[in-house]
C-alpha cells in the first residue's frame, strides 16, 4: 500500500467525491422523495394511511437503526464491495416493488430491502471520503451528503413524470434500472487502507507460511517426479484455502488439536466466551454513554424531532390534495422544495458552527423549536403558496442533521464518537419509523391531518426545550471536548474509522 498522506486532499480524492455524490444521488433519490409515490400507493392498494405510511417510514428508519451493522460491514470488507452489493439491493428492491401485490410486500421490498441498501451506500461513501481527505474533509463530506438532497429534488419531479407516462410499476422499474449504476460508482472507490477482513487473511497466510518454513517437511514431500515443479497444484490449493480463514489466531489453535475433539471443543468454548466478553464490554460502555445527562437529553430530543419532523416529507402532497389546495402533484412538488432547502440548511448550519462565538447545542435547539413552530402552523395554512413557504422553512431547519456528529463529539469526545453516534442514530431511526404511521393513524381516526400536525409540532417543541435546558452550564457537565485528553491513534486508519 502506498502512504495515505500522498493521496490526501486532492488528486483522485475528487473523483471519489464525485462517485460518492452520484452514489448517494442514485440510492437516496427515490426514498427521499417517497411522498410523490405515497398518494399512488393509497390509490392502488386501497389501504389505510397508517398502514401505507409504514413503507416510507421503514425505508428511512430501518437504515438508521442498522447503521452500526452497516458501518461494521464497510470496516471489514471495504467501500467498493459494499457499494456493489448495495447497488444490487437497492435496484432489486425497486424492481420487486414494481410487482408488489399488496402493501405488506411493499413494506418488505421498498421499506426494508431498499432501506438497508441505502444505509450501506451512505456508510461506504462517508468512509471512503474520510480516507481521501484530511484538511478539506468537511468540504468533501458536505458535497457528498448533498447528493441525497439533490437526488430528492430531481427524483420528485422525475417520478411524477414517469408515473404519468408509464404508470407506477413502470416508474419503479426505470428507477431500479437507473440504480444499477451504483455498481459503476463503486469502481472509482479505490481503497487507501486494506480492510480488516483482508488484514486477517494476510495475517493467516503469513502465520501459516512461517509455520511451514520452520516445520520439518515429510519424506514423501521431498520426492519430486519427472516434469514436476517445486510448487505443486496441491501447494497452491493450500494457499487458497488459507485465504478464507476468519480468525487465524483462534482457529489455528483449534486446528492443531483437531485430532482430539474434546480439546477442540474446549478451545471453541474459549473463543465464544471471548466474543461474549467483548459484547458485554460494548454494552457496558453504551450504558455509560447513556448515563451522561447531555447525551440522554440529545437522544430524547432526536427521537422527538424524528417523530415529528419526518412525516411532513411523506404527507405534504397528500395534505394539499386532501384540503383541495391542488388537484394533482405540481410540476415542482413540495417534496422537492423540502429537499433543496434541506441542502441549503446543511451547508449554512454546518458553516455557522465553525464560528467560535456560536454554541452548536443552542443552535441545534433553536432549529428544533423553529421546526416545531412551523409544524404547528401547517394546519392553519389554507393556500398552496403557504404550504410551499412552510415546506421551505421546515426543510431548512431539518438541515440540522448535519450537526449531529459535531454535537456528539462535543458531548462524549472523539474517543467515543463512533459508538455514541450509533446509539444516537438508533433513537433517530426509531422516531422516523414511528412518525408516519402515527400521523396516518391520526388521519384514519379523525379524518383530518390537523390533530396529527399539532401532535408532531408539540413533540418537536418539547424536544428542543428539553435539550436546551438539560445542557445548560449550571449542570456542571464534564463532557466538553476541551476537558478531554487528546485521542492518540496508532494509525491513520483508526482515526478515519472513528470519524466515519
Amino acid at each position: 500500500m502506498t502512504p495515505a498522506t500522498k493521496a490526501l486532499d486532492g488528486g483522485w480524492g475528487w473523483a471519489i467525491v464525485v462517485a460518492s455524490f452520484m452514489a448517494q444521488f442514485l440510492a437516496y433519490g427515490s426514498p427521499q422523495s417517497v411522498g410523490v409515490l405515497y398518494p399512488e400507493w393509497l390509490h392502488t392498494f386501497k389501504e389505510g394511511k397508517g398502514m401505507t405510511a409504514w413503507v416510507g417510514s421503514l425505508v428511512a428508519g430501518v437504515g438508521l437503526i442498522a447503521s452500526p451493522i452497516c458501518s461494521a460491514c464497510v470496516d471489514n470488507f471495504g467501500a467498493r464491495p459494499v457499494t456493489i452489493f448495495s447497488g444490487v439491493m437497492v435496484a432489486g428492491g425497486f424492481i420487486l416493488s414494481a410487482f408488489a401485490p399488496n402493501v405488506q410486500f411493499l413494506i418488505f421490498s421498498y421499506g426494508i430491502v431498499v432501506g438497508l441498501g441505502c444505509t450501506l451506500v451512505y456508510a461506504a461513501t462517508l468512509t471512503i471520503t474520510c480516507q481521501y481527505f484530511d484538511k478539506r474533509r468537511g468540504l468533501a463530506l458536505g458535497v457528498v451528503t448533498t447528493g441525497t438532497s439533490v437526488g430528492a429534488f430531481i427524483y420528485a419531479s422525475a417520478q411524477n413524470e414517469l408515473i404519468a407516462l408509464y404508470g407506477l410499476d413502470g416508474c419503479l422499474l426505470i428507477v431500479g434500472a437507473v440504480a444499477l449504476n451504483l455498481m459503476a460508482c463503486a469502481g472509482f472507490m479505490r481503497p487507501l487502507y486494506m480492510p480488516r477482513y483482508y488484514l486477517k487473511q494476510k495475517a493467516a497466510l503469513e502465520r501459516s507460511t512461517e509455520e511451514q518454513l520452520f516445520e520439518k517437511p515429510p519424506v514423501d514431500s521431498l520426492k519430486v517426479g519427472t516434469g514436476s515443479a517445486a510448487t505443486s497444484p496441491e501447494k497452491s490449493l493450500t494457499v487458497k484455502e488459507l485465504l478464507v480463514t476468519v480468525d487465524a489466531k483462534d482457529l489455528t489453535v483449534i486446528a492443531e488439536k483437531k485430532k482430539t475433539s474434546f480439546l477442540a471443543g474446549i478451545d471453541l468454548i474459549k473463543v465464544i466466551s471471548k466474543k461474549q466478553q467483548a459484547y458485554s464490554t460494548y454494552m457496558q460502555t453504551t450504558y455509560e454513554i447513556l448515563q451522561d445527562q447531555a447525551m440522554s437529553a440529545y437522544c430524547f430530543a432526536l427521537f422527538l424531532f424524528s417523530l415529528g419532523a419526518f412525516p411532513p416529507v411523506l404527507f405534504l402532497e397528500d395534505v394539499a390534495q386532501t384540503e383541495g389546495l391542488i388537484e394533482e402533484v405540481s410540476v415542482i412538488p413540495l417534496v422537492s422544495i423540502v429537499a433543496i432547502t434541506t441542502c441549503m440548511g446543511k451547508l449554512m448550519l454546518g458553516a455557522l458552527v465553525d464560528f467560535k462565538w456560536i454554541n452548536s447545542i443552542y443552535l441545534y435547539s433553536f432549529t428544533m423549536v423553529s421546526a416545531g413552530v412551523v409544524l404547528l402552523l401547517i394546519p392553519v395554512t389554507k393556500s398552496y403558496v403557504g404550504l410551499q413557504v412552510m415546506s421551505a422553512l421546515l426543510g431548512f431547519f431539518s438541515g440540522n442533521w448535519s450537526l449531529t456528529s459535531y454535537i456528539t463529539t462535543q458531548i462524549v469526545g472523539l474517543d467515543r464518537l463512533t459508538q455514541a453516534h450509533g446509539v444516537l442514530m438508533f433513537f433517530g431511526g426509531l422516531g422516523i419509523m414511528l412518525g408516519p404511521p402515527v400521523v396516518g393513524w391520526f388521519f384514519d381516526w379523525m379524518n383530518s391531518y390537523d390533530v396529527a400536525f399539532y401532535f408532531t409540532g408539540s413533540c418537536v417543541l418539547l424536544g428542543g426545550v428539553v435539550f436546551s435546558l438539560l445542557t445548560l452550564p449550571c449542570w456542571n457537565r464534564k463532557s466538553s471536548e476541551n476537558d478531554r485528553p487528546e485521542v492518540l491513534y496508532t494509525s491513520s486508519c483508526d482515526k478515519v474509522t472513528s470519524v466515519a
